[in-house]
């Protein structure tokens, strides 16, 4: 995992040079990143000790990130994943006890399961508009917690979540992607318009992945007030023309083991002209030009086809894949774009 992901993504700068380290002189990722996790839960309870919350805040999140990103090699079936992800999860949260309004841990009624995210909240004001923020194929929703203090500080609200595929719903609800993923962020749309300290205006951004699925669920959720997507396709399996041993990868987010009906699964997932006319919400798309994971033609093939009267599409020349090396530049530029959007779609005042 590279430095400008790791850093633009939670991770302490310390942590990530200590990791590379540890892992340069043998040691295996996981062990590293959790001695690391350590090292700060410990931090952050001697603050609680006396009485240095924020501060206390800041290393659990420290400590999340380092076993956030320690449980990404592991497969699902080693132990060692599900026990980081609890850490990761618990760490988080003794984080969101410390922020104002607190962070909330949702669970989503979801056939026998459940949809599990995070509703961040600004404390400017009252009845915010909110974002859905979604990862890719192995995102983990903790992962963009830095991108929504971005949305926070513009007053609107923030929902992390992890889709069926994706993180706690899949690891411990057991919830896989499958052709009927748009009705799993419909729910998730159903459960903040029915939530009285939200404003019903949603925006959904999608990293990744993640991109594609931002775009599905708008092309057919007419609730969804504005769509971004960042680093994303109209068609993810092209990774898999380029990256076949990603395939390991998209076995787990389908729950499909052999790989050769995995490809075949994911190949049904794809934006067609005829769905992306569907897609009148404003739309903002960003992608680096050098970007190997998804192309950027393919990018701009959604941007091109999709039918939003409002659209946007930039792009970097040095860009890496999701544009972790222009963090500040990207984070920005989305959260005005969303601010602008979900306050102008309803006559209630800007904080």
């Amino acid at each position: 995992m590279p430095l400008q992901r790791l850093l633009g993504n939670g991770m302490e700068y310390a942590d990530v040079m200590a990791l590379y380290a540890a892992v340069d002189a043998g040691r295996p990722w996981a062990d590293a990143a959790v001695q690391l996790g350590n090292i700060n839960a410990e931090r952050a309870e001697k603050a609680w000790a006396h009485g240095h919350l924020v501060t206390a805040r800041d290393w659990h999140l420290r400590a999340s990130a380092c076993y956030r990103v320690g449980q990404v090699p592991l497969p699902d079936e080693d132990p060692r994943k599900i026990e980081l992800y609890h850490l990761l999860i618990d760490q988080y949260g003794r984080a969101g006890q410390l922020t104002d309004p607190p962070v909330e841990h949702i669970e989503i009624t979801y056939g026998a399961a459940a949809l599990c995210g995070w509703l961040l909240r600004p404390a400017t004001i009252a009845n915010p508009p909110v974002v859905i923020v979604i990862g890719g194929f192995d995102g983990w929703r903790e992962e963009y917690h830095v991108g929504a203090q971005y949305l926070i500080e513009r007053g609107v609200a923030v929902f992390l979540a992890d889709g069926p595929g994706q993180g706690e719903t899949r690891l411990l609800q057991g919830l896989h992607m499958n052709t009927t993923v748009a009705q799993s962020f419909s729910a998730m749309v159903d459960h903040l318009v029915a939530d009285h300290r939200l404003r019903p205006v949603v925006g959904i951004w999608g990293n990744s992945m993640g991109g594609y699925l931002a775009a599905h669920v708008a092309a057919l959720d007419d609730r969804i007030a504005a769509c971004c997507v960042n680093g994303g396709t109209a068609r993810p399996a092209e990774i898999l023309d380029r990256y076949p041993r990603f395939i390991s990868k998209v076995t787990a987010l389908l729950g499909i083991a052999d790989p050769g009906s995995a490809r075949d699964a994911l190949e049904q997932f794809a934006l067609t002209p005829e769905s992306l006319n569907r897609l009148t919400c404003p739309l903002l798309v960003l992608h680096g030009t050098p970007d190997r994971v998804f192309l950027v033609e393919n990018a701009r093939a959604l941007f091109d086809e999709a039918a939003a009267a409002d659209k946007q599409f930039h792009e970097w020349a040095d860009g890496d894949h999701c544009l972790y090396n222009h963090s500040h530049e990207k984070h920005v530029l989305i959260a005005d774009w969303f601010a602008n959007r979900l306050f102008d779609s309803n006559p209630l005042p800007r904080p």
